[in-house]
């Protein structure tokens, strides 16, 4: 979206934290809402992280329980979201060792 002095609600993420502000952006001022779905949040975050190195190949992805503490979402949540990039090809499930990066 684009916003030229007006004034609308408008979502930034910092690292973990996704906080709403409402007020005037100066001109040309790109703001990118990210998709609404906790789920999705997490994914891009993960994904993220995954492309700027932070979990390099084969590193393991923290924990359910840990992700769930982190950014304060339900399991089925998180597991959703690991789902979605195990899907992806991005991450794969080891049994009993958790989700390590593919690539």
């Amino acid at each position: 979206m684009f916003a030229t002095g007006a004034t609308a609600t408008y979502i930034l993420v910092t690292g973990r934290l996704v906080t709403r502000i409402i007020g005037t952006l100066p001109a040309m001022t790109m703001v990118v809402s990210p998709d609404p779905r906790r789920y999705m949040q997490l994914a891009a975050a993960l994904r993220a992280q995954i492309a700027d190195g932070t979990y390099e190949k084969d590193a393991r992805i923290p924990s359910i329980r840990a992700l769930c503490a982190d950014y304060q979402l339900s399991r089925q949540t998180a597991g959703k979201a690991l789902r979605l990039l195990e899907g992806e090809g991005l991450i794969h499930r080891v049994p009993g060792l958790g989700y390590h990066v593919s690539r």
